[in-house]
């Protein structure tokens, strides 16, 4: 009963909100609330250890006291001018819902909806109460605190209900929504710009407009995504890149879809109309294999603003909608490190969605899930969503989304929304400015909801008409946002009648030449953090570095590595893991996987290359085996008592950075290949938990990691850890999918490789950095390896050894004896040897393939000579016969065609599965056993040769 009272109390319950926003106009000013509101909040000061601005807990809880002795003893609840009350509901009703009411709909498809708390009925008012003076709390439309209703109602109906719908009020922080107030209240949302402003923004509307009306007739029928509808946007970014300019940004990264990017190439980043004609008429670059469409390509320029030079760079993007989004983030987040940009003001994201995908992709929960968080947060992004309210061929708000608004999802990071009428380019020159203004005053995201529409197809081939009847009409009778805005600066007297159309004439000739009228972008201008990619290019996949490390450093950093605070407490089980470490790196143990991974990482970062890591639970290692993060177990803070001995190699090493990440996949590893794009001196590492949660990232790995340099010759050094293994833990935690990568290697695109002892990954980590070229790599990491008694080597080996792309046998065999051999990769490995040495077999060696791919054809047939007698060979393989490499290596004839006419190369695995592997795990040992036993026993049918 009492709970009842209290959710419908005046005081508490849904008007808490309202109260809190009382309270605030409070302590700005007493004298803007009621004489009875101000009594009691000056009571307030009296409370036990308050303050003159009391906390916000205290407040509220001393009115859920107030509500519950109302009753009991008969006073007034603060509700003594009722009417001044009103006055304050209506004013942040206006600031919740005014944008429900805002004139945001170029189409005006939709009535206006009722909203009762926006009419002055709904609180008492009549007709005879619009000329009473009010004070007006924190409304900020004027200096006079006093004014009439019929004044406040038409100052909140022009701030909040015009050609910007404002939408805020669910942001946590109080001092943001004060700021937002500050800029839109004053001015009632409406710009006071110059005639030279005016002139300019007619400028780019007629740039954006005679642009795709000049594509449209020159190459008719071929596809480009036409900006046509919504040619604010070309308006919009020129004011984010001029505001960004003047506020002290210096790069810009810019992540888009297809719609409108010709646009945004040309008239945003200066390239040249002649260069995009060519690609009109199908002329391209002979320089890469594959190449991409016109409208998926990126580009960078350097531009002039009234602050200085800004570096702009339109990020490469496939079709996929909104996957970019997190691989510019990702850079930015790289151009901010390589900056110091410890304030993140000098490298900013624009981040340009459509209204369907921007609701619909999932990859935006996950961006905007880690915008804040230490490894991935980049002071936050503008989002410029063009909504020409349809996508594809869906219009109808019933199928469209669940949500009022497609920006509803930025409501998750308290990001703000301006929802802004395409067809009214000075307000959205103005939400821009002030979004921009707000990024860089409190480094979070926010949004400018672009509404306009799409004047053609989905495409240029397409016909709307068949599934939008009633839009396109609507759409066929405008006339176009350059030619109402030039009517209203002619009427204005801004603009001479015939001035508009000189404009476009001006752009067409220009046009002609294949020349800007208006050409943004500056020629020869040397920027001081650029990278040099050229002594990456031009080596072959063949070229090696050396990787060894002299004995004495690597003792050196292994001290390092176990060297602990004063005073520091480990958990019993990790001081244990650091005294084995110790006596590793005094050569009195031999090296486990951590420990080898760790020195590959120091030594890395004592010469100077930096290291990231990044994934689910990468500090300690989902297997309890990596420990670059050391926690104090007598820590008094939640945020303290860590220590990272990585970073306290040596004075004067590289960056080391370690990120635990939220849970994402798709997101976290876009993240870090838009790192690796942007910084390749340093080794960027992404690990899975379980090698198949890679699944979640399948769109990253297929359009950008795999494909990224046959498309747009973007080189990239992101090394993927993904743990892999049959033993015996179920379907969704055996396999990392091996087959997948296996199937997408071409042309040299990346590295595959399964290393099977602590000095091949220190040794593969250590190659994948020296070399001098940038290819992905991936690696099927173990995890029962990682403790395994064989699965160890030596510091020698790490001082004296490479990475071997096949090692031989390691027991003393007669060569001229051995009649099979078996080849294998991984963790079975081992299984196979103790099995053979516990069988005595003699005749059989067992030779491990630790890269896939590129294919090591010379090794392997140097390996395979060196048993004459040798007349079969055998692939043996934990996975499925339809997954691993197998059908790979089959499709490729790299086994086949190195073996000598009197062999036969057979297959021993488990049957073809649609799983990966089985959940019994009496099951698996069965299988696995049966694997074992059909490589070292008699070869049957099932084993026949592969033809």
């Amino acid at each position: 009963m009492m709970n009842q009272y209290l959710g419908n109390s005046y005081l508490f319950g849904s008007n808490a909100p309202f109260v809190e926003e009382l309270y605030e106009a409070y302590l700005e000013n007493p004298a803007a609330v009621p004489d009875q509101w101000r009594d009691y909040f000056d009571s307030l000061q009296n409370l036990p250890g308050a303050g003159r601005d009391v906390a916000h807990a205290p407040v509220i809880a001393s009115f859920a006291q107030a509500a519950k002795q109302s009753r009991a003893s008969g006073a007034a609840t603060g509700v003594a001018d009722k009417r001044q009350v009103g006055v304050l509901q209506i004013i942040n009703a206006y600031r919740f819902l005014g944008n429900r009411w805002a004139q945001i709909d170029p189409l005006k498809r939709q009535e206006r909806p009722a909203i009762a708390e926006l009419e002055p009925s709904h609180y008492g008012f009549t007709e005879a109460d619009l000329s009473a003076p009010f004070n007006i709390g924190s409304f900020q439309f004027q200096q006079n605190p006093q004014a009439t209703l019929r004044e406040i109602l038409e100052a909140l109906r022009q701030t909040y209900c015009g050609s910007i719908g404002a939408e805020y009020m669910y942001i946590s922080d109080i001092a943001q929504k004060r700021w937002i107030q500050a800029r839109l209240e004053p001015i009632r949302s409406t710009p006071g710009f110059d005639v030279t402003t005016k002139k300019r923004v007619l400028e780019r509307l007629t740039a954006a407009e005679t642009l795709e009306k000049y594509l449209h007739t020159k190459y008719v029928g071929q596809k480009r995504f036409s900006l046509e509808g919504g040619d604010s946007a070309i308006v919009a970014m020129d004011n984010f890149i001029n505001t960004a300019g003047k506020l002290g940004v210096q790069e810009i990264v810019i992540g888009m879809a297809h719609r409108g990017r010709l646009n945004v190439l040309v008239n945003t980043l200066g390239k040249s109309p002649a260069t995009l004609f060519s690609e009109f008429e199908g002329k391209h670059a002979d320089d890469l294999s594959a190449g991409d469409v016109k409208y998926h390509n990126g580009f960078s320029s350097d531009v002039t603003t009234p602050g200085g030079p800004v570096h702009l760079s339109l990020a490469f993007n496939p079709s996929h909608l909104e996957i970019v989004n997190p691989v510019v983030l990702g850079s930015v987040y790289a151009r901010q490190k390589r900056r110091n940009d410890t304030e993140m003001s000098q490298v900013m994201p624009i981040l340009i969605h459509g209204d369907a995908a921007v609701a619909g992709q999932g990859i935006n929960q996950e961006i905007l899930n880690f915008s804040q968080t230490r490894g991935y947060g980049v002071g936050g992004a503008i989002h410029l969503v063009v909504n020409n309210q349809i996508g594809f061929t869906t219009s109808d708000p019933r199928d469209a989304r669940s949500s009022m608004y497609c920006t509803d999802i930025f409501k998750m990071a308290d990001a703000p929304v301006f929802h802004v009428n395409g067809d009214d380019p000075e307000a959205v020159a103005l939400a821009c400015q002030i979004a921009v203004e707000f990024r860089q005053t409190f480094k979070k995201d926010v949004v400018i909801d672009l509404l306009c529409f799409r004047k053609l197809g989905h495409n240029e081939q397409d016909e709307p008409m068949v599934t939008q009847p009633l839009m396109y009409k609507k759409i066929a009778q405008h006339p176009g946002t350059r030619k109402l805005y030039a009517d209203k600066l002619v009427g204005q007297g801004v603009c001479t009648g015939g001035e508009p159309d000189q404009i476009i004439a001006d752009y067409r000739a220009h046009l002609d030449r294949g020349e800007l009228l208006y050409n943004p972008a500056l020629a020869g201008h040397n920027r001081k953090f650029a990278v040099d990619w050229t002594p990456f290019i031009g080596h072959e996949y063949t070229d090696e570095s050396n990787t060894s490390v002299p004995l004495n450093e690597l003792k050196r950093l292994a001290k390092r590595l176990t060297d602990l605070p004063e005073g520091f407490t480990l958990h019993s089980r990790v001081a244990n893991i650091v005294e084995a470490r110790k006596a590793m790196g005094d050569g009195n143990q031999p090296l486990d996987w951590g420990m080898g991974e760790n020195l590959a990482y120091a030594t890395l970062l004592a010469e100077g290359y930096g290291v990231r890591i990044s994934g689910q639970d990468v500090g300690r290692g989902t297997f309890f085996h990596r420990h670059a993060v050391f926690h104090d177990q007598n820590r008094e803070r939640w945020d303290a008592g860590s220590y990272i001995p990585l970073q306290h190699v040596q004075d004067g090493q590289a960056p080391f950075q370690l990120f635990d990440s939220v849970l994402s996949e798709a997101g976290v590893l876009g993240f870090d290949y838009g790192y690796a794009t942007t910084e390749p001196n340093q080794l960027t590492v992404w690990e899975a938990q379980f090698g198949d949660f890679g699944n979640g990232a399948q769109v990253v790995i297929d359009q950008f990691i795999s494909s990224g340099e046959a498309k747009w010759g973007r080189k990239c050094g992101i090394t993927m850890l993904l743990p892999h293994g049959y033993e015996g833990q179920g379907p969704e935690h055996s396999s990392a999918r091996l087959e997948r990568y296996m199937q997408l290697c071409a042309e040299d695109n990346w590295q595959v490789c399964v290393p099977s002892t602590p000095a091949q990954i220190f040794h593969l980590l250590r190659r994948q950095q020296k070399r001098p070229f940038r290819k992905p790599l991936v690696v099927m990491t173990p995890k029962s390896l990682l403790r395994h008694k064989d699965a160890v080597s030596t510091l020698e080996e790490l001082a004296n050894g490479q990475f071997q792309t096949v090692i031989s046998e390691v027991d003393p065999l007669d060569a001229k004896k051995v009649k099979r051999i078996v080849l294998c990769s991984g963790k079975i490995y081992y299984e196979l040897l103790a099995e053979r040495r516990a069988k005595g077999l003699k005749d059989i060696a067992i030779v491990r393939i630790e890269q896939l791919y590129p294919f090591p054809e010379a090794a392997f047939d140097a390996e395979i000579n060196k048993y004459p007698n040798a007349k079969e060979v055998v692939w043996c393989q934990e996975e499925p016969r339809n997954q691993g490499s197998w059908y790979w290596f089959v499709s490729r004839q790299h086994l086949a065609k190195c073996l000598r006419k009197d062999q036969t190369l057979h297959l021993i695995c488990r049957p073809a599965s649609a799983s990966p592997a089985v959940g019994y795990y009496a099951k698996h040992n069965v299988q696995q056993k049966a694997v074992i036993e059909g490589a070292l026993g008699a070869l049957n049918q099932d084993s026949a040769p592969a033809k």
